[in-house]
């Protein structure tokens, strides 16, 4: 379990390598868009490895690494690959991340993920808006102590992403002429692609997509009280739909063609919020 005394010893180890520097907005990028990362002006960029107690990601295509700078005029700090509970780790790990984002005065998340889409209407490349989600994975990092400093023992989850935040989301869709989609994300452990049946099942309980991380950071973000705001990239049709064998090379694939306008609606809503 960890405990609030090696989240502030995590914070103040960053705080030592940035100087001054204040993040206002936190960004979690999933697999393949590491590179907006690339674009933050003035960068500081600390290692995984190197921040004590922190994981470090496994997952090819993730870069593992944390970068402070600015992008589109606001300060940030962008996770370059993140933690995913197949990996093996306690599924209370993958809140300290957000957890120090807190605590270094973030107050906003952008999170991003690939995801499999489970709605027939979507397509291979589309990016969706995430309204809520359905947690599958059957646990969650807040269990065990509540870390009362952080927030209350049960925290609200009916408003975990922003209404605020998707109204900005569908007006720079609109002004940059972005096609965003809207829908549920489930969330499922991992590391297999569901079942065609689980698809199936997926569908029935009103998911759109389906994925293998975010879940558990939201939760972490709503005990915080952030502001949170959910793009997934539907990097392929999910199991059963397409027909096609699923595997991580076309996730990747998938994502090299759509993203130029993936970064261009992001960094709109940067602008934006």
């Amino acid at each position: 379990m960890i405990d609030s005394t090696q989240i502030e010893t995590t914070a103040a180890y960053i705080r030592s390598r940035i100087g001054g520097f204040q993040p206002a907005i936190g960004m979690i990028l999933g697999s393949g868009l590491g590179l907006l990362a690339d674009e933050i002006s003035h960068p500081i960029h600390i290692q995984y490895e190197d921040i004590p107690n922190f994981p470090v990601s496994t997952v090819a295509g993730h870069a593992g690494r944390l970068v402070f700078g600015e992008l589109e005029g606001k300060n940030v700090m962008v996770m370059q690959g993140r933690f995913h509970y197949y990996e093996g780790y306690p599924i209370e790990t993958l809140a300290l991340p957000v957890r120090v984002m807190h605590l270094l005065g973030v107050k906003q998340l952008v999170v991003t993920n690939a995801a499999g889409g489970v709605n027939p209407k979507f397509s291979e490349g589309d990016l969706m808006l995430i309204l809520d989600h359905i947690n599958f994975g059957f646990n969650n990092p807040l269990m065990g102590s509540n870390l009362a400093s952080f927030g209350p023992r049960f925290p609200d989850t009916s408003r975990a992403y922003s209404a605020r935040l998707m109204e900005v989301a569908r007006g720079v869709s609109r002004e940059r002429n972005v096609l965003l989609q809207e829908g549920v994300y489930q969330f499922m452990t991992g590391p297999t692609y569901e079942t065609p049946a689980e698809v199936r099942m997926a569908r029935g309980l009103g998911a759109d997509a389906v994925g293998m991380s975010t879940v558990p950071e939201v939760h972490a973000a709503a005990h915080c009280g952030m502001e949170v705001i959910g793009i997934s990239y539907i990097s392929n049709l999910a199991a059963g739909i397409s027909g096609k064998a699923l595997s991580h090379a076309e996730v990747v694939e998938t994502i090299e063609t759509i993203k130029e306008k993936l970064i261009h609606l992001m960094r709109g809503i940067l602008r934006a919020m």
